[in-house]
């Protein structure tokens, strides 16, 4: 399970655990679907994939809009 643990490092340089629920490709790219390990109850957390100029895997927020167009495709999904 540890495999699944990804830790985040906030802008106040504070960790975060995370359990990575997966990983969903749509047309607009790759998100990684995390689940706060401390406090599960606030929700999932969806972040965009995308390379750094060393071609290394990192995490970016997203805009609403965004989270939006992903959450409805995990539901279709689902269904």
């Amino acid at each position: 399970m540890d495999d699944n643990i990804i830790t985040l490092v906030d802008e106040a340089g504070e960790e975060h655990e995370f359990i990575l629920l997966e990983m969903v490709e749509i047309e607009e790219g790759v998100y990684a679907v995390l689940l706060p390990q401390a406090d599960p109850e606030d929700g999932v957390v969806v972040l965009r994939v995308e390379k750094d100029s060393d071609g290394q895997d990192i995490l970016v927020s997203i805009d609403d809009d965004e989270f939006e167009k992903v959450r409805e495709i995990l539901e279709a999904l689902d269904d």
